[in-house]
């Protein structure tokens, strides 16, 4: 007797069928702390292009220059 073949076409199934679907995806998503991090680290890169971006720069280690105030 002849196995039958593993994948029956449409013509030939039968509907009685108890082999194992396939795959449709993962059935968990992305944590919820994953996406609270996430965001906040787009918004603090957002924040600090932002900054950087209106001249606020990083801050900087040397004191500002003062302007009308001559240097020794």
């Amino acid at each position: 007797m002849a196995n039958p073949p593993p994948y029956p076409d449409s013509n030939s199934d039968t509907g009685d069928d108890t082999r194992v679907r396939p795959d449709r995806g993962s059935t968990t998503s992305t944590p919820r702390w994953v996406k609270v991090f996430g965001i906040i680290a787009i918004v603090l890169v957002l924040l600090f292009v932002i900054l950087h971006l209106s001249g606020g720069g990083l801050g900087g280690h040397t004191p500002p220059i003062e302007r009308g105030v001559e240097q020794p």
